[in-house]
């Protein structure tokens, strides 16, 4: 039986989880469930999470996969699932579908507008905003066990930190029941994010989101595209590290270790990581935290 993420969390003080996203090749997508998440399986991890491309362009590649991971190694696995180009009625299909597969966690997430497109627009009978969609999962009753993503910097379309955390007890006043970060470097983001959630009510367990740095091209690539900030110090540290990949790995190894345990000694309940479909450099910091 799967179990809902809900009820992990409900028995754990601290839980481990680790992100994937569906590749573009049979080859990819065969290495990843037949190597990379065996590998991660063998970790012990809490659930895996797959992602959803922009605009439901992976929506067949996700479910199938998150599908063949649980069947396989019996680990919880969340779908991630926007509303960006889906009808509603199209949505409940969907919603349909994982039901029918014993797929149980969703990530809901408003989604960000396709490539191409400057701004997101909701699609013809469609969605505008994520608490919508929570409430549609929510129809089904408690078969599904919702989480939702936060923002520690601000969500982008924010105008201010405090509007985005009132718009994440939206979110959780409409059935979300857990949160997981956008990734940040920064701890102080983090823990300010905490309190922040806590004045106004909002007392879900709220996971910090981890990417390990292997590349100084690719995190600014990243962070441009999900509007993470990167801070000076991580400039200072890795810039001139660019090119050299063994010293970058290295670092980048160091740095999130640091990062993690400083996170977990501040009473974190738990790290998510987005493995970027990676068994390293996740797996080594794994075994160097202080767990």
């Amino acid at each position: 039986m799967i179990r809902k993420i809900g009820d992990i969390l409900k028995e754990k003080e601290r839980t481990y989880s680790f992100e994937f996203f569906p590749p573009k090749t049979e080859k990819g997508r065969k290495k990843l469930i037949e190597e990379t998440a065996k590998t991660y399986a063998e970790l012990g991890p809490d659930w895996f999470a797959v992602t959803y491309g922009a605009g439901g362009s992976t929506r067949q590649a996700t479910m199938e996969i998150v599908d063949e991971l649980q069947k396989r190694y019996d680990v919880p696995v969340m779908h991630h699932f926007t509303c960006v180009g889906h009808s509603k009625d199209e949505l409940k299909t969907i919603v349909g579908e994982m039901k029918k597969r014993n797929i149980r966690n969703i990530l809901a997430l408003r989604g960000d507008a396709p490539e191409g497109e400057k701004e997101w627009r909701p699609a013809p009978d469609g969605l505008e905003y994520c608490y919508q969609l929570i409430e549609l999962i929510r129809r089904e009753g408690d078969f599904f066990s919702i989480g939702v993503a936060g923002f520690p910097e601000g969500h982008v379309d924010c105008p201010d930190k405090e509007t985005d955390s009132k718009y994440l007890k939206i979110k959780i006043d409409a059935g979300g029941e857990f949160v997981i970060t956008q990734l940040f470097f920064d701890n102080k983001d983090y823990f300010e994010y905490l309190e922040r959630a806590k004045k106004i009510g909002i007392n879900v367990r709220i996971l910090p989101g981890i990417l390990p740095i292997t590349s100084y091209q690719k995190l600014l690539k990243f962070c441009a595209t999900c509007g993470a900030t990167i801070p000076k110090r991580v400039h200072d540290i890795f810039k001139p590290l660019d090119g050299n990949d063994e010293a970058t790995y290295k670092t980048g190894v160091d740095f999130a270790v640091e990062q993690c345990n400083d996170l977990l000694k501040g009473g974190s309940p738990g790290l998510h990581f987005y493995s970027l479909n990676k068994v390293e450099p996740t797996r080594e910091i794994l075994s160097r935290i202080n767990r």
